[in-house]
């Protein structure tokens, strides 16, 4: 071995790089998959509201049938203390508590009513105020002013009537309280119930924490509508008590409740525990864990939190997402396969006559075939683990607990076949003693009946495959009966594309040879030789070493058009998702559309640097007072009346892309003088097409639905109906639709008159709407998993056309050398191997256009990038695959200049060195 690898170096080390860079994707890919996996579970709880993030147990008072002195201890706040002891400890792993943001206390379970006049009333309503017992409450706030409260030297007991309470500074400031105010707090029934005197004012220290966000109450005072009409409003605060005045809250009539809170501590964990964490959040709230939980805090105890939604949804987005990334994945495993399985071919094929010789002197097929294997593995082995090293150390998951074994088992594999590609190619042909056969020329090879089969095999695979995903689509798993079943049906939908190239390769390989027999015959008729030389040489080359590289760079570039297929169709949607929200470069409109703009708003925006065009629009709620033809009423859903100037608008949706239509059909009326409408399905349908009254704020109009479009700029997501404004009552527009460049939100703003009216118009900018749509970490990792596909994809592309060229320099340099005697110049030497090379790597490189092509239009009516490109179906409307000319023509144009580089690079190489060094006696190339 050591021999071997001085005589070799430049192989061996060529070698260990390719195995290096192939186990290094093989480690980093499942580490990748965790990390962002991981990191989006994470960043979707802490996204989510506290409310819905943290375990909470609620317990009712206990009953009258009780001794009051034990219902008195039930609440003492060393009871509630054990409770939130046990519970933690008993949780469920994954499922821990951040301890440092948890509480646990006493509430009222109904709000006692504020009697003082003096409390502000918005709509003469007196402000209600709920009271707890919050644990902890000087480790979690700083005293502004006064001092925490306390229950007195004797404590509380159900007999108690006057408490201490603190309130934050928020609370002091909206419901006009300070140091020494005393509130007189009433039951729903009007019964005095407590008095509470504030002793002082805090400042929450983590006021978006768990501790404080659980029950925003205690931390902020709100305003909450009253279900009358017209809707009012009345002020909702907390009062911090002590720990030991609990026993208090027993003598009003509240349904008073004891409450422990578990902040979910996130640290810890991964992508992996969130099967486990919906399992086990459903058991806690309605199975076996609820039990569990009854039996530390009370038979009646109820366990809620909105962990089991977000671990559920997590899970969903992720599969679906997970769908897309795995055929990436096979893309570039199938062409890092072939590559390696071309590399032990390129070795083999060196040494093909040294193995035949041992063979002839009585080399058993096993010890050769342990002797290479050795020879490989000395090389695989130590850099599929210096890449498993560097993959650990550049794809840590920012500190998370990622995964080692999948990426244990990735470089393994690598290493294996890395290891056993050169004793396989090396050892099988020395089976059978063989006699020289004549060349293996492509042009003259004709196919085998076992490869018919096998080609036909793997036809019906692909057909299968694509038929699959075309049903299914990505967004779509196994259910039911057939989820047992579904793992090897998953498999074959996500090597779709990579079949899909296998069957170009397979046919494109036994069509090559036809062009080639055709344009031999007028090439042998020009004076010149290098035409009729290159075909010939282009069709005398091995059946077999064309299929591995076309192969190859066919998996390559259909990878690479596919993945950069996907990031262009993850960038339309953004951008159709954001247009959908906006329907202009910027929007400009009141709260609502519930009043007109000011007066010149139109004529002061068009002023504006950037403004092209500006549409204004009249949008009102439209109402259907009868239905007589039977249709639905337009009260069941509200449909958004558009009133509009036919020309500006239909102009603005011919160049939006949203629902374009003729002017004049807005212009024309029908029977009876009806207008012409515009509708969107929803809205067709519940109408008909016959004349409707319709009422609303802009006026009472007759109108007929002539044409149906799913969108329209000015409420791309809502039903609608579109009308001449010119034929309503009222037309002033509430909204301007612009369109520019380079476009200034606070400019826009000015102009439309923001800070001269009291409702301000809003200004939304479709570059700003664009930049909202940040992608999560599931989103931009599976972004990079594909971003990294095309690329390892052109450069595992490059490796195959290198090698496939490396294993006929040899004999195109003594070629070179040869015609070089018989007065061959430089430039037709250079000719000559650019020509001869042309053949193939056009095949490769249209082959690989065309299967890229054809991939895309198989698969994309099965391929939904809803969730990868803004993360709801509800947004994209809509988005599938769709081919990216730019994925298609770059890789392959790529392929064709690297062709004519290494040939006329190799051409300038071998006219360098003498004739006689390449001519040797004996030589056989």
């Amino acid at each position: 071995m050591r021999t071997r690898l001085r005589t070799a170096p430049g192989a061996a080390a060529a070698f260990g790089v390719l195995v290096l860079l192939t186990a290094f994707l093989a480690a980093a890919f499942p580490r990748a998959v965790d990390a962002y996996e991981s990191e989006g579970l994470r960043r979707e709880i802490a996204a989510a509201p506290v409310t819905d993030t943290v375990l909470r147990l609620t317990a009712p008072q206990a009953g009258l049938e009780l001794p009051e002195a034990a219902r008195v201890a039930a609440m003492r706040p060393d009871a509630l203390e054990a409770v939130h002891r046990e519970v933690a400890a008993r949780l469920p792993s994954p499922l821990r508590a951040d301890l440092a943001q948890s509480a646990y206390g006493v509430r009222t379970g109904e709000a006692l009513t504020g009697t003082d006049r003096w409390l502000p009333r918005p709509d003469a309503i007196p402000p209600r105020f709920t009271l707890a017992t919050q644990s902890e409450l000087a480790a979690h706030a700083t005293v502004r002013s006064g001092r925490l409260p306390t229950a007195g030297a004797d404590g509380a007991d159900a007999r108690t009537k006057e408490l201490e309470a603190a309130v934050t500074t928020a609370t002091a400031r909206d419901l006009r309280l300070r140091v020494g105010t005393v509130l007189n707090l009433s039951d729903s029934v009007g019964t005095p119930a407590l008095t509470v005197t504030i002793t002082g004012v805090v400042d929450p220290r983590s006021p978006n924490g768990s501790y404080w966000s659980a029950e925003p109450l205690l931390r902020t005072p709100g305003l909450t509508a009253l279900p009358s009409k017209p809707p009012q409003l009345r002020w909702e605060a907390g009062l911090l008590l002590a720990p030991e005045a609990a026993p208090a809250l027993l003598g009003t009539r509240t349904d008073t409740q004891k409450y422990w809170r578990f902040a979910p501590a996130i640290g810890e964990l991964t992508a992996a525990h969130a099967p486990e964490l919906a399992r086990l959040t459903a058991s806690l709230e309605d199975g076996p864990g609820l039990l569990r939980m009854r039996e530390i805090a009370g038979g009646n105890t109820v366990v809620e939190t909105g962990l089991g939604a977000i671990a559920g949804h997590h899970l969903a987005t992720r599969e679906a997402i997970s769908r897309i990334v795995v055929v990436a994945a096979f893309g570039m495993g199938a062409v890092a396969v072939v590559v390696l399985a071309m590399a032990g071919g390129l070795l083999a094929a060196g040494r093909a006559a040294e193995l035949a010789l041992l063979r002839s002197r009585g080399g058993s097929l096993p010890g050769i075939g342990g002797r290479l294997l050795a020879e490989t593995a000395v090389i695989a082995l130590p850099a599929a683990g210096v890449a498993l090293l560097l993959a650990v150390l550049v794809v840590d998951g920012n500190g998370s607990d990622v995964r080692l074994a999948p990426a244990v088992y990735g470089a393994s594999a690598v290493a294996l076949i890395a290891s056993v590609t050169l004793p396989l190619r090396g050892v099988l042909p020395l089976r059978r003693p063989r006699a020289y056969g004549g060349r293996d020329d492509l042009a003259a090879a004709r196919p085998s009946r076992r490869r018919t089969v096998a080609e036909l095999t793997l036809l019906v695979l692909a057909v299968a495959s694509v038929a699959a995903l075309r049903r299914r689509g990505t967004s779509s798993g196994s259910s039911g009966s057939s989820a047992g079943a579904g793992g090897v049906g998953d498999l074959l939908v996500s090597a779709a594309p990579v079949l899909v190239a296998l069957i170009a390769a397979l046919v494109l390989v036994r069509l090559y040879p036809l062009p080639l027999r055709y344009a031999a015959r007028p090439a042998a008729r020009l004076r010149g030789i290098v035409g009729f030389l290159a075909l010939a040489r282009a069709g005398r080359s091995s059946s077999t070493a064309t299929a591995a590289p076309l192969l190859a760079l066919l998996i390559a570039l259909t990878t690479a058009a596919f993945g950069g297929s996907v990031l262009a169709g993850i960038t339309d949607a953004r951008d159709r998702a954001a247009l959908l929200a906006v329907g202009a470069d910027a929007r400009i409109s009141t709260q609502g559309d519930a009043v007109p703009l000011p007066a010149g708003a139109e004529r002061a925006v068009r002023q504006v640097d950037g403004v092209r065009d500006v549409t204004p629009v009249r949008i009102d709620t439209a109402a259907d007072p009868a239905s007589p033809d039977g249709a639905r009423s337009l009260s069941e859903k509200p449909v958004t009346l558009i009133g509009v100037e036919p020309d500006a608008y239909s102009r603005l949706a011919r160049q939006q892309g949203l629902g374009a239509f003729p002017a004049g059909e807005l212009t024309a009326r029908g029977e009876g003088g009806a207008l012409n409408a515009v509708a969107s399905p929803g809205t067709a349908e519940r109408l008909g097409t016959g004349p409707r009254r319709i009422v609303s704020a802009a006026g009472e109009i007759t109108v007929r639905i002539t044409l149906v479009r799913s969108h329209t700029p000015a409420a791309p997501r809502t039903e609608f109906l579109l009308v001449d404004a010119a034929a309503l009552a009222a037309s002033e527009p509430t909204t301007l639709l612009v369109t520019g460049e380079r476009l200034n939100g606070k400019e826009l703003s000015e102009a439309s008159g923001a800070t001269q009216t009291p409702q301000a118009p809003q200004v939304t900018l479709l570059t700003e709407e664009r930049a909202a749509f940040t992608p999560s970490p599931l989103q931009s990792g599976a972004e990079r998993i594909y971003a990294v596909a095309v690329l390892a994809g052109a450069v595992y592309a490059v490796i195959a056309l290198l090698l496939s060229l490396l294993h006929s320099a040899p004999e195109r340099t003594a070629l070179l050398a040869r015609l070089r005697t018989m007065g061959l110049t430089g430039r037709q030497g250079r000719l000559l191997l650019g020509l001869e090379s042309l053949p193939q790597a056009l095949l490769a490189a249209g082959g690989g256009i065309l299967a890229g092509w054809a991939t895309i239009r198989l698969l994309a009516p099965g391929i939904d990038l809803a969730q990868l490109a803004v993360g709801s179906a509800s947004q994209a409307d809509g988005v599938s695959l769709s081919t990216d000319g730019w994925s298609l023509l770059l890789p392959a144009g790529a392929v064709l200049l690297l062709a004519g580089v290494v040939a006329t690079g190799q051409a300038w190489w071998a006219g360098r060195r003498g004739s006689i060094t390449e001519l040797r006696a004996g030589d056989t190339r």
